[in-house]
């Protein structure tokens, strides 16, 4: 099992709308492409917040070639989207983990 793991820092101003927005439309999107069987989204606890809010996006999948499909056909756009919805309000870093 391979987690695509998404740490995301939002401003502030931007955290709840931002929340929503995940959770409504990016991660059925995500989730629409068929390669993965799960998601996730988590706010980090005792987190300094005076630079903004830290969240986790986590989408699971079954193999990474199924992770390496949607990096390849899909990232890109749904990227986009979240620049598009968002600007520079946020920053993102990604992560591959294999459940062991």
């Amino acid at each position: 099992m391979i987690i695509y793991n998404v740490t995301l820092k939002v401003e502030a101003e931007a955290a709840d709308a931002f929340a929503v927005w995940m959770k409504a439309e990016h991660m059925p999107d995500v989730m629409s492409t068929g390669l993965f069987t799960d998601c996730r989204l988590c706010r980090l606890l005792e987190q300094d917040e005076t630079e903004g809010v830290t969240c986790v996006a986590q989408y699971h999948c079954i193999d990474i070639e199924h992770y390496n499909n949607y990096i390849d056909n899909f990232a890109e756009t749904m990227r986009q989207k979240a620049f598009k919805m968002f600007g520079g309000k946020f920053v993102a870093f990604r992560t591959v983990m294999e459940i062991v």
